[in-house]
């Protein structure tokens, strides 16, 4: 059984617990201190606000072991804020946090609360059903390295890529009943 961490400093934690609970081969767990990432088999960043956890993992000393545990091999998952916190680089000069995935992010890129939305999309890679969608104050990647491989564009803005065994979504699949993108980040992304 497979130990999932999930980053509890801020934002939706409980319903990526859910989620992964609702899988039945995960063992899923909160990580809010260095110790808890020991013994991972993989890491979910979820959505919130991403300034105030990038805060906070300088505050509770998380930047350099997490970046630490995925040079050596970690798999990580960030989902919304989580993307964001993962980018080597964000647009508009903000400074970035983990910088770790080869990509470039906008914050806010769907616009205010009010222009969140949902869809629905087929991607056979992940799912052989039609998955939905939720966009809340979404960023997109605007750039992606080589490596990088793009999962999924919605409107023509890459909004699903990964990087060997990272992950980012600008979207939040914890927000749904559906788990295919749970149980791809458990299954392929860190098998």
């Amino acid at each position: 059984m497979k130990k999932i961490g999930v980053l509890a400093l801020q934002g939706a934690v409980s319903e990526h617990i859910e989620r992964l609970e609702s899988l039945g081969n995960v063992n899923p767990c909160i990580v809010k201190y260095r110790e808890d990432l020991e013994g991972l088999d993989g890491l979910i960043i979820p959505g919130g606000e991403s300034t105030a956890i990038g805060l906070l993992l300088k505050n509770y000393g998380l930047t350099q072991p997490i970046r630490d545990k995925i040079q050596d091999g970690l798999a990580v998952w960030g989902t919304c804020a989580g993307m964001i916190l993962l980018a080597k680089e964000l647009s508009g000069g903000e400074p970035p946090h983990l910088q770790v995935m080869d990509i470039c992010v906008r914050r806010n890129a769907y616009g205010r609360q009010l222009e969140s939305f949902t869809t629905t999309v087929n991607l056979p890679e992940v799912s052989p059903s039609p998955i939905p969608l939720v966009f809340i104050r979404a960023p997109y990647v605007e750039r992606a390295g080589a490596d990088v491989e793009i999962l999924l564009k919605v409107d023509g803005n890459i909004v699903a890529c990964r990087q060997g065994r990272l992950l980012a979504t600008s979207f939040h699949p914890e927000l749904t009943t559906d788990n295919s993108f749970h149980a791809y980040f458990v299954n392929k992304v860190c098998p």
